[in-house]
């Protein structure tokens, strides 16, 4: 079993070796990593000819050592590939690769020598020489030089080939420092069962470092060790704690009871653990505190430039860095944000969406394509360490991260992080693009409704302008009647053209900012349009502005929008009422703001409808989505404004209340 683990372990380190090559046969690294999986291959597959019970297991015990003792330089050889200064094979790495040849070449002769393994030794009794050991002790002082000289090089590196060095060092060399402590306490205790487990060491050690430093996910090495220090403590506890809750409860329960107990006891212990020991090692403790933050930007903003800002600054301190980019549009819109626009067509996203996420470490790992170089040129021009993407129904979100101020490359634990980050972005911005686009459609709608009042108001001042060219030749001579013309065509063109300017602004999309303004000439303008409708309606429309003072903190476009939707929706319940007919409209002052009070004559407001008064889709009218009053409340609420509706009351119809700031 073991023999057959030994070969097992050589053909897996070959297929690791074959995938990595395959992967991005152009890089210097994967192509040394190859070249070194073939040589560690050719070691397990001598140290399985070697293995006992054969007859030439001495032979074979021989050449693998021989084969081992070329093994630190081609590790070497894979530490210069990742630091840069192995980029092809030339003279100048001939002049620094003379010294491993010096050390290793003798090296590889002593296992064929009666120094290593003397002549009197037998396949049943083996003896080892003075050679064997002083192999042992070389090859060591070899791994440990190649240790301090990768750790050197550590020091002067930054980025990904820094976390890489880091890996492959703590791979090969615990490989490597594994294999010859087992040799040392075979020859010493001439038992063999220490070398038998030499390939599981090999798999683990060896397999993990080359996947870690080739493959498209990056992993920090002090993470690997925690995590993994994480998980054998967990394993280790909970298999202990299974064990006596069995044994203690099998003495009480029946075995069936007892087995059940014992395995929920143990799932909740395991559980219990898991969570305490993440605490301990504080795993992800950043994470949870941005993923916790975005939840609570993304309930409490309703306004995609105020979304935009707290996103990018949680981003900023979850990724320690000065730079983030957060572009977002509809699927059929260009992406836009941070200063920065893609076309969703372009090659960088088109690839990206294929990819789902890049850093600059696994577009140089992987095969250069066109979509890869696009965006490593993108990566470059932002100065990004890592983008993500996240696409809803309708909205498409790219969340990029500047390089940390650490310069470390973001480990796939990160950016998986950032992956779960961006798709809450992605979601409340959707919500907010659906939001601008409802109340778009609110504000057209409105526009509409004013039409044929507005033509009617437009008419009067364009038949007195009518009249008045048609007598204008019989009277040009007349001083009196060519002052009142020219007077009466001014004063009827501003009018026309205030009533225009304001349905012009009306229906234009803005972005509120609140300021500190007078509230009655706000009011004042927007009864100027909605009266021209309750008069169409033949409905009296009357005001009571008690005020004083009116100034209060808002949006004038924002509070003439609410305005507006509450008159239109008071005239059209009172027109359909059977009744007396009337809308009211007036102000007081209350503690820090002031009270805009819309009362009308109507039906009211039903008590099932009441609790869901301000959400979307809620409506009692026959046409229309029922968005106005949810939109009302929304922009307010953008506004530290407040609405409500008083209480419904026999005999009395709907009567909303809107309270203004007077200060920030």
């Amino acid at each position: 079993m073991l023999i057959f683990n030994a070969l097992f372990v050589s053909v897996v380190v070959v297929l690791v070796g074959l995938m990595i090559f395959w992967a991005n046969p152009g890089r210097m690294v994967n192509r040394t990593v190859f070249t070194s999986s073939l040589h560690v291959a050719l070691w397990l597959a001598a140290w399985h000819m070697g293995a006992p019970p054969r007859d030439n297991g001495l032979f074979w015990m021989r050449w693998t050592c021989v084969i081992g003792a070329m093994a630190p330089m081609h590790f070497w050889l894979v530490k210069e590939s990742i630091t840069g200064q192995l980029v092809h094979i030339d003279a100048a790495l001939w002049k620094r690769a003379w010294r491993w040849l010096l050390v290793t070449t003798p090296l590889a002769i002593v296992p064929l020598t009666g120094f290593f393994v003397p002549a009197t030794s037998t396949e049943t009794h083996r003896i080892f020489g003075w050679g064997y050991y002083g192999y042992i002790v070389t090859d060591f002082l070899l791994y440990a030089y190649l240790f301090r000289d990768a750790v050197k090089s550590i020091r002067t590196l930054t980025g990904g080939r820094r976390v890489e060095l880091q890996v492959w060092l703590g791979g090969c060399c615990g490989m490597a420092t594994i294999i010859l402590a087992r040799m040392a306490l075979s020859g010493l205790t001439r038992d063999q069962n220490y070398i038998h487990l030499q390939p599981l060491a090999i798999l683990v050690c060896y397999t993990g470092a080359t996947y870690a430093i080739t493959m498209h996910r990056i992993f920090d090495a002090r993470q690997i060790v925690l995590v993994g220090l994480e998980k054998i403590t967990l394993v280790a506890s909970v298999a202990g704690v299974a064990f006596m809750l069995d044994r203690v409860l099998g003495t009480l329960l029946p075995e069936p009871a007892a087995f059940l107990a014992t395995t929920i006891l143990a799932l909740w212990f395991a559980a219990t653990l898991n969570g305490w020991l993440d605490r301990l090692f504080q795993f992800y403790s950043q994470a949870a505190a941005a993923r916790q933050a975005t939840f609570d930007v993304a309930r409490r903003e309703t306004r995609g430039e105020n979304l935009e800002e707290a996103f990018q600054k949680i981003l900023k301190g979850w990724g320690q860095s000065d730079r983030v980019v957060i572009v977002s549009g509809a699927k059929d819109a260009p992406l836009k944000g941070s200063g920065v626009e893609i076309p969703q067509d372009s090659t960088a996203v088109s690839s990206l969406r294929h990819l789902r996420w890049v850093t600059p470490e696994r577009l140089a790992r992987e095969k250069a394509t066109p979509g890869r170089a696009a965006l490593s040129a993108f990566l470059t021009e932002q100065e990004l360490g890592v983008l993500v993407i996240s696409e809803g129904n309708t909205l498409c979100a790219l969340v990029g991260v500047g390089v940390a101020a650490s310069r470390r490359p973001f480990t796939y634990p990160q950016v998986t992080q950032l992956i779960e980050l961006a798709s809450i972005m992605e979601n409340a911005l959707e919500r907010v693009h659906f939001s601008v686009k409802a109340q778009r459609a609110e504000q057209l709608a409105t526009v509409g409704l004013l039409g044929a009042s507005l033509a009617h108001e437009i008419r009067n001042p364009l038949v007195s302008i009518k009249a008045f060219v048609q007598l204008l030749p019989k009277h040009y001579q007349d001083a009196a009647f060519r002052d009142k013309f020219f007077r009466l065509i001014g004063d009827e063109v501003m009018r026309i053209d205030r009533l225009t300017e304001q349905l012009l602004d009306l229906a234009s999309p803005r972005v509120y900012s609140a300021e500190m303004m007078e509230l009655h000439p706000v009011l004042l303008s927007s009864l100027e349009l909605a009266s021209a409708k309750a008069a169409d309606k033949n409905i009296p429309f009357t005001t009571d502005l008690r005020a004083s003072p009116d100034r209060v903190y808002t949006d004038g476009s924002a509070a003439k929008q609410v305005l507006l939707n509450l008159c239109f929706n008071a005239i059209q319940a009172v027109e359909a009422h059977n009744g007396e007919k009337w809308v009211k409209l007036a102000t007081r002052n209350v503690p820090n703001g002031i009270e805009v009070t819309i009362e009308d004559s109507g039906p009211g407001i039903s008590p099932e409808i009441r609790p869901r008064l301000f959400q979307p889709f809620q409506s009692t009218k026959s046409s229309g989505f029922g968005l106005g009053l949810a939109i009302c409340s929304d922009i307010l609420a953008g506004l530290d404004a407040t609405i409500a509706v008083d209480p419904n009351l026999p005999g009395r119809g709907a009567t909303f209340r809107i309270v203004f700031p007077c200060q920030a």
